[in-house]
């Protein structure tokens, strides 16, 4: 098996171990959550940026106009983006971001960008919590 075969079943087992032990933990600590989505940000861009260099820059799309498998991806993808920014809003707003830019630049780029707005969002979540309790 190569690498791009290993790869999916890697960060599969990878999620699925995330959501079960985030599931169970209490999730109450604040301090420092941003730094996961950013970590995910950049490591997820850097994989698009060479997955763009070498299959070009609208290389996913035929992946997605293939078959129904194809479009059931696609789907779900724009779903998943649509609840993640669903939730997100409302917390950047609370906290006096403008959705907008990151929203469009969620639809531009995935995850890249949904990652780049949930680690802001709770960044900034976490330096409003400090200044409330200064």
């Amino acid at each position: 098996m190569t690498w791009i075969n290993t790869a999916p079943l890697v960060a599969g087992g990878a999620t699925l171990l995330f959501a079960v032990v985030y599931s169970l933990s209490s999730g109450t600590s604040a301090k420092g959550k941003w730094a996961w989505p950013t970590l995910f940000c950049v490591l997820f861009f850097i994989f698009s940026f060479y997955a763009g260099l070498n299959e070009g820059a609208t290389g996913f799309w035929p992946e997605h106009i293939r078959n129904l498998w194809g479009n059931q991806i696609w789907f779900d993808l724009l779903l998943a983006a649509s609840v993640a920014i669903y939730l997100l809003v409302p917390k950047a707003r609370a906290l006096g971001i403008n959705p907008l830019p990151w929203v469009v630049l969620t639809v531009a780029t995935g995850s890249v960008g949904l990652l780049a707005f949930l680690a802001f969002v709770l960044w900034k979540q976490e330096h409003a919590a400090r200044g409330a309790a200064a």
